[in-house]
């Protein structure tokens, strides 16, 4: 399929304060640079930005052979005094954080001052009920500001969080707080999610019947509901803990290798992977990223609307945004609460400047229509991002045409929880782009094309095949939890040399990379190899399409044949599924077109929005007895729906 280019738009190339990056020519010069001289690039921005207590004298040692890789070794520093302390006494009055609670007109602004204090007191919290150094914390909280201090008050002591997404289940809670060997555990009483009560505490108790270890529970008062559990002396109450404590905490001076915190993401097995990054690299990376990315200047106003349970809320919600300064807006809510206007009321009344969120929201809206973006004032929106999985060029074209009305740069950016920062996304002063491309790699990221099977790299312009990248970079993940040989398994001894991220990709003759999807996500038909977005993307084409999901099944005769799930936009039920076959092989060829498409009502998702894929396979294939870890899903209910779906069809 052939896609417009679209060129950086005149008002962002001629904006002032110029962008960061302001032509293609400076984008190339200086990923060249970062690539030729990587210590002295990478070197020379840690030192712009990060604060040191210590110096460093070596940039990177280690590789990728034995996953000893390790950056800014003899340096030491506290990310809590970076994010906020800085700032704080350069400015203590200007606003960190604007907190947009799940009920409009509820909304609050917290300082760099006043975020400073709050830190202090609930660190010297922690501390006075035994937190130390090196300790495992969990944290089960709702998106409130007290989120963000109990993640800055953990490295302010340099114990190690482990944030758990506040809408897993007990037992993947349980899961978690066993494999992190974590004795302290924060919460909140209940949570508020879209005008719905979530049980938080209640959810923890059912948790900590399976964790002796524990020994205390901080419980912060969200709502205030008197039916909420509380076990003294386990469980002490936030609000009064904090009135003890003075507002002031010296910072635990770490070393640059030192844990920042555990993230569990799923793994194929189906047991999740607590991938560990550490402090000095992951700050730098969030904090470059933030700066080049999304092209942020003092004044502006950044809106990350993810959660702070995933590595999207961890980076660019707080590390980032803080790491430099900045305004970082933390969103309660969902999309459509109280209204699909919601996101664009937020933008108009916060005078946001950059906005990120996920292909699944902006597909979601984009089904509502754009009679719910159009009433609302979006001139203040400089950059609008996209994150999580493949955006389809449709949506991606609704996205920069109803949202960014044709005059922001949008940069749909690719990274994962192990890589820790975007690592190939478009730069807004000086990228065009391709709806559906993340167009080129970030400074410092040299990446490659691998032939899946043999592993050696496909140098030629145009290539498919799986993405890996040669050298390390500092904001990538150093081992999983308690289990090198796993990480080293995962992602360094698949391709020796490289790290191989588990994710298709293609090249164009232009030199833009596409991201196929999970290598498993690409479906090989008659020896042609079809990612899965592909088939979705031309799917989504189809007027009638709300979403959909696309999975490969054995066939005697072609190897494998394409299945998909379609979920249909409102009052488009009598759809022929013959015009979304034949809308597939319209847009890619009579090969691709789907064996079976099955129409449903939803997509088994998981909470972060991205579709189960292999939970769609196992349905079709029969094996319903062997589902695997159901635990991210949304809503588990569907899974049943679908298999009743199946078996009628």
């Amino acid at each position: 399929m052939q896609f417009k280019l679209h060129p950086v738009p005149e008002c962002i190339k001629s904006r002032n304060p110029a962008p960061h990056v302001s032509s293609i020519e400076q984008y190339k010069e200086i990923y060249e640079e970062s690539i030729k001289n990587p210590t002295e690039f990478w070197g020379k921005l840690a030192n712009e930005l990060i604060t040191w207590n210590t110096p460093f004298q070596t940039v990177l040692s280690g590789g990728f052979e034995h996953g000893d890789v390790t950056w800014f070794r003899e340096g030491q520093l506290n990310a809590s005094y970076n994010c906020v302390d800085r700032h704080a006494l350069k400015n203590p009055d200007k606003v960190a954080i604007i907190y947009e609670a799940d009920e409009p007109g509820q909304d609050r602004k917290i300082t760099y001052g006043e975020l400073l204090r709050d830190v202090c007191r609930f660190a010297n919290v922690l501390k006075a009920h035994g937190v130390k150094k090196g300790d495992t914390v969990a944290i089960y909280m709702p998106m409130v500001p007290e989120a963000v201090v109990a993640f800055l008050a953990c490295a302010r002591l340099g114990a190690i969080h482990s944030v758990v997404f506040a809408g897993f289940s007990s037992d993947s809670l349980r899961n978690r707080i066993l494999d992190a060997s974590s004795r302290f555990v924060i919460t909140a009483d209940e949570g508020c999610r879209g005008g719905k009560i979530i049980n938080t505490k209640k959810i923890v108790d059912e948790a900590l019947l399976g964790c002796p270890d524990v020994e205390r529970v901080f419980v912060f008062r969200r709502t205030g509901s008197s039916s909420v559990p509380f076990s003294s002396p386990r469980d002490v109450w936030w609000h009064e803990e904090v009135e003890k404590q003075r507002p002031h905490c010296p910072p635990e001076i770490v070393n640059a290798e030192d844990p920042l915190f555990i993230l569990y993401t799923s793994g194929s097995t189906g047991k999740p992977k607590g991938l560990l990054h550490t402090t000095a690299g992951y700050l730098l990376g969030a904090a470059t990223t933030l700066k080049y990315v999304f092209d942020y200047h003092e004044g502006d106003i950044y809106g990350c609307m993810a959660d702070i349970g995933w590595i999207t809320g961890h980076t660019y919600i707080i590390y980032g945004p803080l790491a430099i300064g900045g305004t970082t807006v933390l969103f309660e809510s969902t999309p459509v609460y109280p209204s699909p206007s919601r996101y664009w009321e937020v933008v108009a009344k916060h005078k946001i400047t950059q906005f990120y969120t996920a292909p699944t929201a902006i597909r979601l809206l984009r089904k509502f229509g754009r009679e719910h973006v159009d009433p609302h004032d979006l001139s203040s929106l400089r950059v609008i991002g996209s994150v999580g999985e493949p955006i389809n060029p449709e949506a991606w074209e609704w996205y920069n045409e109803v949202v960014g009305r044709n005059v922001c740069s949008v940069v749909d950016t690719y990274w994962q929880t192990e890589t820790g920062s975007i690592i190939v996304t478009p730069l807004p002063g000086c990228t065009s782009t391709k709806p559906g491309s993340a167009t080129f790699p970030f400074f410092g990221i040299d990446v490659a094309i691998l032939n899946p099977e043999s592993g050696e790299e496909i140098t030629s312009t145009e290539a498919e095949g799986v993405l890996a990248i040669r050298r390390p970079w500092p904001s990538m993940a150093r081992t999983v939890y308690n289990d090198h040989n796993r990480y080293l398994d995962t992602y360094l001894r698949p391709y020796k040399g490289y790290y191989f991220s588990g994710d298709g990709v293609g090249r164009d003759c232009d030199g833009y990379y596409w991201i196929r999807g999970r290598v498993d996500d690409v479906i090989n038909v008659s020896g042609h190899r079809l990612s899965t977005a592909e088939i979705e993307s031309a799917l989504i084409m189809h007027s009638a399409t709300a979403e959909a999901a696309a999975i490969g099944v054995a066939s005697e005769l072609k190897g494998q044949c394409v299945h998909a799930f379609v979920t249909l936009k409102p009052n488009c039920e009598g759809t022929d599924v013959k015009d979304l076959i034949l809308q597939v092989s319209k847009n890619i060829g009579s090969f691709a077109k789907p064996e079976k498409i099955y129409i449903v009502n939803d997509l088994p998702k998981t909470r972060s929005g991205k579709i189960m894929r292999r939970v769609l396979r196992k349905i079709v294939d029969g094996q319903t007895d062997s589902l695997g870890d159901l635990t991210t899903l949304a809503d588990p209910k569907i899974v049943n729906t679908l298999i009743e779906n199946v078996k009628k069809s």
